[in-house]
């Protein structure tokens, strides 16, 4: 072949060696390249109605099995007889048996009730639920007067919504409210997330104990709205 020839084929990327097995009889084509991954692509979530709101509601992430993150989520403020910005202004009272707080349950516990149902209304807008959850992040003030955040009261109120199903025998585990005899939990949930839980000084809103964001996961064949 002349040498002009060479140049021209190095030129075009293509392989000498490869183009005269091409012509052998028998030869195997080369492989055809891997397709490339699809490309992480990321969507906010923003609040509904609002065009201009400080933080989002949450944030979409991935391509093939996207992955949902929610803001920071905390108590809404439901109690109307209490002052606001008091801790005891975020507690959901129609969460409770009477409408009244059971014997022995926290205000953070309380509060965390009403956070974990707002993370799931969260998740639900987004066309998730608490059992596609995979990771979570808990941010916990100390009670007044307290020296220390309420973790016990927390756990109690996380049972309600999450890990409160048998693996094993798919059971669903009995959980108690404060020191009120177990009883069916709120969610029948067997997922155990991934969760961080820690102690701050103080959270965005005046009586806020806790703080809430959680990563949930599609499962395959299911996409965001």
């Amino acid at each position: 072949m002349p040498h002009s020839s060479r140049v021209v084929l190095a030129a075009a990327g293509v392989s000498l060696l490869a183009l005269l097995a091409s012509g052998c009889a028998g030869a195997t084509p080369p492989a055809e390249a891997t397709p490339a991954a699809p490309p992480l692509v990321a969507r906010l979530v923003l609040p509904v109605g609002q065009a201009d709101p400080m933080i989002a509601e949450g944030v979409l992430i991935g391509a093939n099995q996207p992955v949902y993150e929610t803001s920071g989520v905390g108590p809404k403020k439901l109690n109307a007889g209490a002052p606001d910005g008091t801790p005891e202004s975020y507690i959901d009272l129609e969460q409770f048996p009477g409408g009244a707080l059971g014997p022995g349950v926290s205000i953070t516990e309380a509060q965390s009730m009403n956070a974990l149902a707002r993370i799931r209304e969260n998740l639900e807008a987004q066309g998730l639920r608490l059992d596609n959850v995979t990771s979570m992040r808990v941010f916990l003030d100390n009670p007044p007067g307290a020296d220390r955040a309420d973790y016990a009261g927390w756990n109690r109120a996380y049972r309600q919504f999450f890990a409160n199903t048998n693996l094993a025998s798919g059971d669903t585990t009995l959980e108690p409210l404060g020191t009120a005899p177990p009883a069916a939990p709120v969610v029948r949930n067997p997922a155990r997330p991934t969760r961080s839980t820690f102690e701050v000084q103080s959270l965005a809103a005046p009586g806020w104990l806790v703080e809430i964001e959680v990563d949930a996961v599609y499962p395959a064949g299911q996409h965001p709205r």
